[in-house]
């Protein structure tokens, strides 16, 4: 007679670890994405938020143009607001802090922030964005040839 033992068989054992292993790894993936869900930041254009305005605790990108004669330095020296359009909508930025070098109007600027309900977007950080003809400021008054030159020598020092 054969003696028959109370547990599984090896071969079910594994199969019972590779299901568990898979609820597993599905239940961490879902964990993490709703754990994040918040976090995403979705990237708008000026005629889009105006459109879809997004709710304040929603945290967006703000892609456009700086408008020109928009640029503004609050009284406390430290809060810029500027205006960013995308040619069919303007939306009214206010940003706290020290704004990139590459800040300028008539530029591309991505703003992280959020959009409050007066129609305002209020600015965490700012991307300041330049075209593919980009120069540094330390080049900029030099012909293409010295440009070359001081190029030549800051490669060669490195």
């Amino acid at each position: 007679m054969s003696e028959t033992t109370g547990g599984l068989k090896p071969k079910h054992q594994r199969l019972v670890l590779v299901v568990i292993a898979l609820v597993v790894l599905v239940a961490a993936g879902l964990l993490a994405a709703y754990a994040l869900r918040n976090q995403a930041s979705y990237f708008y254009v000026p005629s889009q938020i105006v459109a879809e305005k997004p709710s304040p605790d929603r945290a967006v990108r703000l892609g456009g143009m700086v408008q020109e004669g928009s640029i503004e330095t609050l009284e406390d020296g430290v809060t810029v607001s500027f205006v960013v359009g995308d040619g069919d909508a303007t939306v009214p930025v206010r940003f706290v802090g020290i704004l990139p070098d590459l800040f300028v109007e008539n530029s591309g600027v991505v703003a992280e922030g959020r959009y409050q309900a007066d129609g305002t977007f209020v600015a965490d950080n700012l991307l300041a964005k330049h075209d593919e003809n980009y120069v540094p400021r330390e080049l900029q008054d030099m012909e293409q040839h010295q440009a070359a030159d001081v190029y030549g020598e800051t490669v060669e020092g490195t």
